[in-house]
């Protein structure tokens, strides 16, 4: 009875198979349509929009009634209109890299794996691609809910006209992992980014507190070091263990289960509104009492919800210092367009990084 019944199930999902072949197939050759009459009306038109992506996901997930989790089939989808993106116009995007690194899993995140992904050695180098047009995106860190900003990202908007174009959430586990060369009884020396040192601290002295902790410039390094020593371990994510072929002797060891790291998308071209954005500003305000109340005000008025508030030195003088403010709405939405004017009257100088789709984890 119970093998009946399995075959009936079987041959169900066969066809249920071969109908979502075809409707994939059939959203591929209109993805193809769709770039043909935007070649024909401007033959330098952007295939990939932001916003755009942001409401089909946001339906997508809206519409959702499971078995599968909004985040799983969020992902799925993510990969068809990557798919299908890639017979338009690949996406071309520069991450910080090298390769295994969180920030990699936060461009496929968002691109898809059809994405031409290409590792850069630094942020600025990942700003410098896109500002020359060597590709169309770039992906850098910014924030981490457990170690806070990145300023090395918030200096090069400083110096770069470039444009905030959305954002990822990304969810960061990370694990404690051997090669297979590692004698785990003998383990004197653990590799990681400094970062995620900091995430874990608890975790190591708890577990590792006579092993030496050796910093290096990404998780992707530290495991890619022990490949090649018997007394050493990493502590990296899933991406590297996977790409390096190391084994996880303890996973999600981060002291926070919530700990996640924010990322921005980088691009040339501004983003109109998909109905639930935020926008990005650097201001330079005169070094004077009240500074900070001057920027908060018109916010608190206007009912805006502030987001992130950060300050950095700024390059016009010493003790003098810029503000970066994440808000919720679009800079073409009346009320911010009210706030961004009185900002403008009372600022030295006010740049509007960037309008873009709220990410989500």
């Amino acid at each position: 009875m119970a093998d009946e019944k399995l075959g009936q199930l079987r041959i169900q999902i066969d066809s249920l198979d071969q109908k979502i072949l075809d409707l994939i197939s059939e959203r591929a050759r209109c993805a193809q349509e769709v770039a043909r009459v935007k070649t024909e009306a401007d033959p330098s038109a952007v295939f990939y929009r932001p916003e755009r992506e942001a409401q089909v996901l946001r339906k997508i997930m809206e519409k959702n009634d499971g078995p599968l989790n909004d985040e799983e089939m969020a992902r799925l989808f993510r990969e068809i209109m990557s798919a299908c993106l890639a017979l338009e116009d690949p996406v071309k995007v520069a991450f910080l890299g090298p390769e295994g690194t969180f920030t990699q899993q936060a461009s496929l995140k968002h691109f898809g794996h059809s994405a031409v992904c290409v590792p850069m050695a630094a942020i600025d180098e990942v700003f410098r691609e896109v500002a020359a047009g060597a590709v169309s995106y770039g992906v850098v860190p910014v924030e981490n809910s457990t170690e806070g900003v990145v300023s090395h990202t918030l200096d090069s908007f400083l110096d770069s006209s470039l444009k905030i174009c959305g954002e990822v959430v990304l969810r960061i586990h990370q694990h404690m992992m051997v090669s297979e060369n590692t004698r785990r009884d003998h383990i004197t020396r653990i590799y990681s980014h400094a970062q995620s040192f900091a995430q874990c601290r608890k975790w190591l002295d708890s577990h590792w507190p006579m092993a030496e902790r050796v910093a290096v410039s990404s998780n992707a390094e530290a495991a890619k070091r022990i490949k090649g020593e018997w007394n050493s371990a990493a502590i990296a994510g899933d991406m590297a263990a996977e790409m390096y072929g190391l084994e996880k002797i303890a996973e999600k060891i981060e002291d926070r289960p919530d700990n996640s790291t924010r990322f921005l998308i980088i691009g040339n071209q501004p983003v109109p509104p998909s109905g639930n954005d935020k926008t990005s500003v650097v201001i330079s305000m005169r070094n004077q009492p009240g500074a900070l109340h001057a920027i908060l005000e018109p916010f608190h008025v206007h009912n805006l919800d502030l987001t992130r508030v950060e300050t950095r030195p700024s390059r016009t003088g010493i003790w003098n210092y810029v503000f970066f403010v994440d808000f919720e709405g679009h800079q073409e939405d009346p009320v911010v367009r009210k706030v961004l004017e009185k900002l403008g009257e009372r600022a030295n100088d006010l740049r509007v990084l960037g309008s873009y789709p709220k990410g989500v984890l």
